[in-house]
């Protein structure tokens, strides 16, 4: 099936709504590709109605998680491009570390297992679901102040307030404990297949202003895909925070991608027919 178009599967992570990533999805598309950014496994489909039900998201881990995308992404005519950001990004590598995938980019990634570096930023800007055990299962919301310091630190404060009345939803509090706890456990959620060398190419992005995935546990991440010759790939973005997916300088890192999604030879109309 010639001109084909690539697919690309956006997925989001904690405390924002699929619906951040609808600048992505038209520029994407203008470029040719076909995106997709479904919610994570019981999301509602609009932020009121998520603010309304945080139960719908109560209790959902990592491997639901996984499991919810991996089932979207064997249905799709050919194997997508994978774009992920925070726990989102960690979904994209264990994706690609599967197999399920064309190439992957993982922006601010939530820390996989292995990772060893714990700043204060991080510890600070997760407290407000892990200060509590039973939040666990549970779904958590954070006010305004949290997401400034999490999420809109290197922006304006009329901006980060302005992203949060616009994406801010809550979010299931057990991925960031499965996270927290992953060296400690022989099969944790967080696991990902580094050593993998037939997977395809990929790009993990640092805001090197994050509070919530500072820089040093991006390079972390990239330092543990040493033994695998498949791509892997650094960019580490200056003065940048956890909000650049969605902030006003959301299209410079989407260019980014772009950018090296073309170096890897993949853009968004394709001859492949299938898998």
């Amino acid at each position: 099936m010639a001109n084909q178009r690539t697919p690309v599967v956006l997925i989001h992570g904690l405390w924002l709504h699929s619906s951040s990533w609808h600048p992505w999805m038209e520029l994407l598309h203008a470029e040719g590709f076909d995106p997709l950014a479904p919610g994570w496994p019981g999301e509602p489909d609009d932020v009121a109605d998520a603010r309304s039900h945080p139960q719908a998201v109560a209790g959902t881990g990592i491997e639901d998680v996984t499991e919810h995308y991996a089932s979207l992404v064997k249905a799709l005519p050919t194997e997508p491009v994978l774009i992920g950001h925070s726990f989102g990004g960690l979904i994209a590598q264990k994706l690609l570390g599967l197999g399920l995938g064309r190439a992957a980019v993982a922006i601010d990634p939530a820390p996989v297992k292995g990772v060893r570096p714990l700043p204060f930023s991080q510890l600070r800007s997760a407290f407000p679901v892990l200060r509590n055990p039973a939040n666990r299962s549970r779904a958590v919301s954070l006010t305004a102040a949290q997401f400034r310091y999490a999420f809109g630190n290197a922006i304006p404060q009329s901006e980060s307030d302005a992203l949060f009345e616009a994406y801010a939803v809550p979010a299931p509090g057990r991925p960031l404990f499965e996270a927290a706890f992953a060296n400690f456990s022989r099969r944790s959620p967080a696991a990902i297949d580094t050593g993998n060398t037939g997977r395809g190419p990929l790009l993990l992005m640092s805001g090197q202003r994050d509070h919530t995935v500072p820089d040093v546990v991006t390079r972390a991440a990239y330092k543990l895909y040493g033994d695998s010759t498949a791509t892997t790939d650094l960019k580490q973005l200056p003065d940048r925070g956890h909000s650049l997916v969605v902030d006003q300088g959301w299209r410079a890192v989407a260019d980014c991608a772009l950018g090296w999604l073309a170096r890897q030879g993949i853009t968004g109309l394709s001859a492949t027919a299938g898998r």
